[in-house]
């Protein structure tokens, strides 16, 4: 368990997950609206992580980050889609993409994985044309 400010950033400096707990508890709240879950696992202002469990046939349509990500799956399969380019990955692969890149994302099978931001400082993401998901 990690303890955290007002604004959702974590005061630790060090924290551990079990995934396997932490998967089984975002499927025990199943019915997902939207077919899949999201908890952050941790925050810092220049690092997020963050769990993401899909159903099968689920879709998180095109959208972007602000910093740079990483996704490694830790159960099943997603299809992860950039500039039209479909990437399949399975458990134990990891793909990752460079900030502000546009992608979509979609489960094959009962799926899991890990997404992680290298998220930019409060003047970086001012200076940005645009912005991305979250603050």
């Amino acid at each position: 368990m990690t303890t955290s400010k007002d604004d959702g950033n974590m005061i630790d400096h060090v924290a551990q997950f079990d995934l396997i707990q932490e998967i089984a508890e975002c499927e025990s709240k199943k019915p997902w609206p939207s077919g899949h879950y999201a908890k952050t696992l941790f925050k810092k202002p220049d690092f997020r992580t963050v769990l993401i469990t899909m159903e099968p046939s689920a879709k998180m349509k095109e959208h972007h980050a602000d910093g740079t990500i990483s996704v490694q799956i830790l159960k099943g399969q997603i299809r992860f889609v950039v500039k039209g380019k479909a990437r399949d990955l399975t458990t134990g692969n990891l793909l990752t993409l460079g900030a502000s890149i546009r992608h979509e994302i979609e489960a094959l099978e009962d799926s899991a994985f890990l997404l992680t931001i290298s998220w930019p400082s409060e003047q970086e993401l001012l200076a940005m044309k645009h912005r991305g998901y979250g603050t």
